[in-house]
């Protein structure tokens, strides 16, 4: 069984569920694909009654919901919380500004008039990961449904009674039947999905590997097509940086979620003239940070994922020591029960070292020295991810000068608050293309097509 709700803080199973059968996929695809027909030609404003209602119900249901994640996937409550109510935001900012994102573009050519408009294309598959269960499903169906296409998603294994509650929200909200297809289906079929004709288009967020193996796919069969994958963000701390500033974001950036964020701050490049104070800031800010139950408001420091998570983990690090790095602290799993790893510090990494290119989704952070600003440069960007990153300084010119060397899709400046409804979120390299969010987020799934009219006489 490939879909069970298994709580990390304990073990324990709570929950098995079967897979689809090709009959009831097939259905599925085929009400759906019914759906468009009819969706496709609602108003903006009837579209934005069924988004902004599950938006209003997420509010209404927002402790059921941040429960049922924690139990799944160990995210700390009051993460939980807060992760419901930014999904809740987003539909709402979609239902009130899809229809002026999409509207008629005038274009102005040499000759007669000429205008840009946005249809949408039809049943769009989306996979989805587990490390923010209703945030990402809420980032997909927002733009794409107001935009006149239907969703079929298929949700991260470990996640799936997060993935029927919020396909529940749908039909409490009145959506028509196949509007948004929760689909617990097997790898295989999802390949299936991908290769039939009436699926127009495909977003994947998830690794690096799944991204290339769906990417291909979707290309083999000309669909379009967006990925957000990994990522290996770096934090650069310049030399004139607010230094108990920058720790409480360097503290935030890498354990938020337990570290399992894509975008999280995971390589610390700090130069020399603060380097000492900020390692010991540093560590002493993650050894404060206590294991408990993610249900409890108190508890700072949350289980990952799964077992399986915490365990290759483990192995990353004792790769990365093997291969010269040094253990400043951490390295271990936390001793409880449940799946807790000890926050983690890593430090004289050379290129050589298999944990240089390696991205670690969890609580463990890599520790950089730079004599200069040039060398954190040319170390943040000698990277195969190129998701997002952060410039600590307090000169601002300086940070965005920093800002725009760096090749990632983003760059935060004293900050790394990675993510709005109002902003685009995306990376280049092995991280992905394609935006989400923002005004971007909505145009990845849409007919972006010419009409031009001239005045009627001979060509020419």
């Amino acid at each position: 069984m490939s879909y069970q709700s298994v709580n990390p803080f304990d073990g324990q199973t709570l929950k098995i569920f079967d897979e689809l059968n090709n009959r009831q996929l097939e259905k599925a695809i085929a009400v759906a694909t019914t759906c468009y027909e009819t969706w496709r030609h609602k108003s903006y404003a009837e579209r934005a009654g069924v988004v902004a209602k599950v938006g209003a119900l997420m509010k209404k249901h927002a402790q059921e919901l941040a429960r049922t994640m924690t139990l799944e996937m160990g995210k700390r409550t009051s993460e939980a919380q807060g992760e419901v109510a930014f999904s809740a935001r987003i539909l709402a900012y979609y239902a009130k500004n899809a229809e002026r994102f999409l509207a008629p573009q005038k274009l102005h050519p040499v000759h007669g008039e000429a205008h840009m408009e946005s249809s949408p294309i039809g049943v769009i598959f989306c996979v989805e990961p587990w490390n923010f269960p209703y945030y990402q499903l809420a980032r997909i169906a927002g733009p794409h449904l107001m935009a006149g296409n239907v969703l079929m998603v298929k949700h991260a294994g470990i996640v799936p009674q997060c993935a029927m509650a919020f396909e529940k929200l749908w039909t409490e909200a009145g959506a028509p039947v196949g509007l948004y297809t929760n689909l617990l289906i097997s790898h295989a079929q999802a390949e299936r999905v991908i290769d039939d004709p009436r699926i127009k288009g495909v977003a994947l967020t998830g690794s690096v590997e799944a991204g290339r193996s769906v990417a291909a796919r979707a290309g083999r069969n000309l669909k379009v097509s967006s990925m957000e994958l990994g990522g290996s963000d770096a934090f650069i701390v310049l030399d004139d940086a607010d230094l108990e500033h920058t720790i409480k974001w360097a503290v935030w950036g890498r354990m938020y979620n337990t570290g399992q964020t894509c975008c999280a701050a995971k390589r610390f490049i700090v130069a020399e003239k603060l380097a000492n104070r900020f390692l010991e800031k540093f560590q002493a800010a993650l050894s404060a940070l206590e294991a408990g139950d993610p249900l409890d408001e108190k508890t700072t420091l949350g289980p990952l994922s799964t077992e399986s998570a915490l365990l290759g983990l483990l192995k990353q690090v004792d790769a990365a020591v093997a291969h010269g790095a040094r253990l400043v602290m951490g390295g271990q799993r936390v001793d409880r029960p449940g799946s807790f790893m000890q926050p983690t510090i890593l430090t004289e990494i050379r290129p050589d070292n298999p944990a240089y290119r390696e991205e670690f989704f969890g609580p463990v952070a890599l520790f950089f020295r730079v004599k200069n600003e040039e060398e954190a440069i040319s170390l943040a960007n000698d990277s195969d991810f190129g998701l997002g990153g952060s410039v600590f300084t307090q000169d601002v010119a300086r940070g965005k000068r920093v800002a725009s060397r760096i090749a990632t899709g983003m760059v935060f400046i004293n900050n790394i608050d990675w993510s709005d409804a109002e902003l685009p979120f995306g990376g280049i390299k092995d991280s992905g293309y394609g935006r989400e969010l923002g005004d971007m987020g909505i145009q990845q799934f849409v007919n972006k097509k010419l009409v031009r009219t001239v005045t009627l006489g001979a060509p020419g």
